[in-house]
């Protein structure tokens, strides 16, 4: 069960049935904040309900309120980054594991691609709280996204996300014409069916996965049930966002004008 599940069950016991539901829940569900983020912005007093400030937890709002931050809120969302990363083997996407550094230790000003064009500027303070937003294994390679907006990780990685994710993924082994309709639709995993995915051959031993999901080295194990054995995988897009000319190792900003949906 995700954190998310079980705020919600949380929510649910004892609720009042009047239609109302947790500020906090409410803000996430329009896509103003993370629910984390909403909790801090509500203690802060930088929330308002119908012009009002709320700024206590766990107070309930109707689906027709309407529902502002307060310019220091506004500001603080505005002053968050995101970060894209070429991963390369051997960095985990999270916290260190196995003796293995996570990836988020690139991320200084040496390995700024000075190809960056958004224009922002590196800062110590966007080190902090900067998470990743979704995974890639220790021996896969490419875009890997670290963030500080809540909002951003909500996109990409919530229960609800449609954000689709694109892999050229090299195997060895003889893949049939049924082992490829299986790929893009009837496998399953952990005793779950798979979402339908686009997989298609790019050349004649790398195909191209495109998923709507991230189940754990999900990839990799699919092959398995298809007798091919992965030899790499790169991540090149996520939604409308590619990895491009950005070298291994390397790092730039998210830009202003460039969004995952």
């Amino acid at each position: 069960m995700t954190d998310e599940s079980r705020r919600d069950e949380s929510d649910s016991a004892g609720a009042p049935d009047d239609g109302s539901m947790r500020l906090s829940k409410r803000m996430a569900q329009l896509g103003i904040c993370s629910r984390r983020e909403a909790d801090d912005y509500i203690e802060r007093g930088w929330v308002r309900v119908d012009g009002v400030v709320v700024n206590v937890l766990g107070s309930r709002v109707k689906p027709d309120q309407q529902i502002a931050l307060d310019k220091p809120a506004q500001q603080a969302q505005a002053n968050r980054v995101t970060i894209l990363l070429n991963k390369p083997v051997g960095y985990v996407s999270g916290q260190a594991e196995r003796g293995y550094k996570p990836a988020s230790v690139l991320v200084t000003l040496d390995n700024h691609w000075d190809g960056d064009l958004s224009g922002v500027r590196f800062h110590p303070q966007h080190l902090r709280g900067l998470a990743p937003a979704g995974r890639l294994d220790i021996d896969s390679v490419g875009l890997l996204v670290l963030t500080q907006d809540g909002r951003i990780a909500k996109t990409l990685i919530g229960e609800d996300s449609t954000v689709d994710k694109e892999y050229l993924v090299r195997v060895s082994g003889s893949l049939s014409a049924e082992g490829l309709r299986m790929l893009n639709h009837g496998l399953e995993l952990d005793g779950e069916k798979l979402k339908p995915a686009i997989v298609t051959w790019q050349n004649k031993d790398q195909l191209r996965f495109i998923l709507r999901e991230g189940k754990k080295r999900q990839i990799r194990r699919m092959c398995e049930q298809v007798g091919l054995h992965v030899v790499g995988l790169k991540r090149i897009r996520i939604g409308n966002v590619r990895l491009g000319q950005l070298p291994p190792g390397k790092w730039r900003y998210l830009a202003s004008n460039e969004q995952f949906d």
